[in-house]
């Protein structure tokens, strides 16, 4: 693999000389603006394609497809860097999306779906160009990306940055309506990294956030009166479904998955840093344990693993599965995929170190202690050392997916840059900004 295994260390070179200033991180954001990182692509309709890569197999591997979590958090970075029309056009083609195919959401509202047929829920991968349905099977089985979508949707038409036409509101209520009919927090799903499905905390508390944000939605909004709302979207059924998740991730959290679901349990999962940021559920001493679980078990020295045992992108993992089977869907079939991994193989993903840098960053504002600001920077750094060098195929500067081992050397896999992971690093630089000034 012509790539370093040192990643971004010239950009560290630069960087870690001296101490971490607001003018060092506007300098260091600048920096990497005009080397192209934070480059974000749009469709003609506003979204986003999960990847920008230039790799000669990247059309097998589906990344130039639209995901609907992807979107929600690269729509959310520009949202809160100020590119308020960047985010407000991708959330209006979603919208548009889910309403031409308002039947997904209706067909389980009224309990006509079946229930074992994945393909029959709201899709949450989708071609982003003409707004329609992918035909080949998906684990389309997502909570969380919807949950994520009613969030996003619903904190930026209380803040009066997206303004939502009757369509739009019947779009947000649908939703509401499908996460009561699937019984979101006992529902199994294949969740944030599209696999076995499973009761997930990492989807409830996601879900639950968007609730609460719907609910707040409601109460600010006077334009659309009482008798309008659907009868599954009622103050008072919103509240329900809030309450019905908070209590299932009181049973659950610190963990992922419950111990009962036996080999299905799963102690540690990195995506449940979303539910402190952004979404904000997850707070206090149960943050505090879901951070240690994550950074004691999960953090290596390149990144940090989803969770212990993931086979996506394992040691070697270009000689063990041809280019059009790397991102298949396994969730049906997840220990073929298995099968290939080696204990310690797991990649080492890109995504959750700005994230963890922003939360600290945000405590430092709170707390002004040394001990938050030292960590805040230290997975700034983590961060920056991910880019990948001048000789990798995607050129110096860029965000990977992942840290994959070949043939004993680690670096970005060929998802690079991914979408997602230059969002998250911009908005962790643009909140040690604000943080150290």
């Amino acid at each position: 693999m012509n790539v370093s295994a040192t990643g971004g260390s010239h950009v560290m070179e630069t960087w870690t000389a001296g101490q971490w200033t607001s003018s060092k991180a506007r300098e260091c954001l600048q920096f990497l603006t005009n080397q192209g990182t934070f480059r974000f692509p749009s469709l003609a309709t506003g979204l986003f394609s999960a990847s920008a890569s230039q790799e000669a197999d990247f059309a097998l591997t589906g990344y130039h497809n639209v995901w609907l979590r992807d979107t929600v958090h690269i729509a959310h970075g520009h949202w809160r860097w100020g590119e308020t029309a960047v985010a407000a056009r991708a959330i209006k083609s979603l919208l548009e999306f889910y309403h031409r195919h308002a039947h997904r959401f209706n067909a389980w509202i009224s309990g006509t779906a079946d229930p074992d047929d994945v393909m029959q829920r709201p899709h949450i991968r989708f071609n982003g160009d003409l707004l329609s349905e992918n035909t080949e099977k998906w684990s389309h089985a997502q909570n969380d990306a919807l949950g994520g979508f009613l969030w996003l949707a619903s904190q930026m038409a209380i803040a009066g940055d997206l303004q939502l036409g009757t369509n739009d509101w019947q779009v947000l209520q649908r939703v509401v309506g499908f996460l009561a009919a699937v019984k979101f927090w006992q529902d199994a799903d294949s969740g944030h990294w599209e696999e076995t499905r499973k009761v997930e905390a990492s989807s409830i508390g996601v879900a639950v956030a968007g609730l609460t944000a719907f609910q707040q939605l409601q109460s600010a909004t006077d334009a659309i009166a009482a008798g309008d709302w659907q009868p599954y979207s009622t103050v008072a059924k919103v509240s329900m479904l809030i309450d019905q998740g908070s209590r299932a991730l009181a049973t659950i959290l610190p963990s992922e998955t419950a111990a009962e679901h036996g080999p299905l349990a799963r102690d540690c999962d990195s995506a449940l840093l979303f539910l402190i940021y952004p979404f904000g559920i997850c707070t206090g001493e149960l943050a505090d344990r879901v951070i240690a679980n994550v950074r004691q078990n999960l953090m290596g020295p390149y990144g940090i693993r989803r969770y212990l045992g993931d086979s996506y992108w394992c040691a070697n993992y270009k000689q063990l599965l041809s280019a059009d089977q790397r991102t298949a869907d396994f969730s049906d079939n997840l220990a073929e995929r298995d099968r290939l991994m080696k204990p310690g193989g797991e990649a080492q993903w890109c995504l959750f170190d700005p994230i963890l840098a922003i939360i600290y960053f945000q405590r430092f504002q709170s707390s002004q202690a040394n001990t938050d600001r030292q960590m805040a920077i230290a997975h700034l750094e983590r961060s920056l050392r991910q880019l990948s060098n001048s000789d990798s195929p995607a050129g110096p500067y860029r965000c990977p997916e992942s840290f994959y081992e070949e043939d004993g050397v680690y670096g970005p896999n060929d998802i690079t840059p991914l979408l997602w992971t230059q969002a998250n690093l911009k908005l962790a630089l643009w909140t040690a900004v604000r943080a150290l000034d």
